[in-house]
């Protein structure tokens, strides 16, 4: 397979290269926004590594254009912007991943072979699973035509279930993409925010399409 890594510092870049190379990958690098971009548009690749601050034009930018244009492959962001609200823009951007500098090589590799596993992204300007529909640019959901009201905690939660649609999201996966902190067992705001998503997103209709996988997660699927 082959990978794109877009990082302006040349030690990191390097470094990838060489690590992923060994784990019989195939990489090219690019060390600006612009390069970076070019590359995506004009060859192919199955996964691009993609910093944030990067010279000549963003991490932001770049994967905008990369979805504007149609393209369905998978972005991981890693990136030392480490913030809920840098997160959870790379996510809505249309990212799937987003991992924070500095990082282990070890969690790097299983992110990306996990991505790669699951093939492209879906990469619609709305989402559709079963009734329920999610406008990803206007931050607006429905089920059966009926608008949700939902917080904006929320409608991040559940474009990210909606994202990964029919794929187990453990606790610590939520809580890593959305409240940027390490999960801890005997902490329940993940699923004190299920279970507030399920009384919008679940509860007033009769196919529920938020389930629990017992001592896994959650998954967003129609059964």
């Amino acid at each position: 397979m082959r990978l794109l890594i877009v990082e302006d510092e040349l030690k990191t870049a390097t470094f990838l290269k060489r690590g992923l190379t060994e784990n019989g990958f195939v990489v090219d690098t690019a060390h600006n926004g612009e390069d970076g971009l070019h590359l995506v548009l004009t060859g192919t690749y199955d996964l691009v590594i993609l910093d944030v601050g990067l010279p000549e034009r963003s991490g932001w930018s770049v994967v905008t254009e990369i979805r504007q244009h149609g393209k369905g492959l998978p972005v991981l962001f890693l990136t030392a912007r480490d913030t809920v609200t840098d997160r959870i823009k790379g996510l809505e951007l249309g990212a799937d991943d987003y991992l924070v500098k500095p990082f282990s090589f070890a969690e790097l590799l299983v992110r990306v072979r996990t991505i790669l596993r699951r093939g492209p992204l879906r990469n619609e300007d709305t989402l559709q699973i079963a009734d329920l529909t999610i406008d990803l640019n206007r931050h607006r959901a429905f089920r059966s035509g009926t608008r949700l009201d939902l917080a904006p905690k929320e409608f991040s939660l559940l474009s990210l279930l909606a994202r990964r649609a029919g794929e187990v999201l453990t606790r610590t996966v939520i809580a890593d993409q959305l409240w940027d902190m390490n999960f801890d067992s005997g902490t329940n705001v993940v699923d004190v925010a299920i279970r507030r998503l399920r009384t919008k997103v679940d509860d007033p209709f009769p196919q529920k399409l938020i389930h629990t996988i017992r001592g896994v997660g959650y998954v967003l699927e129609e059964h």
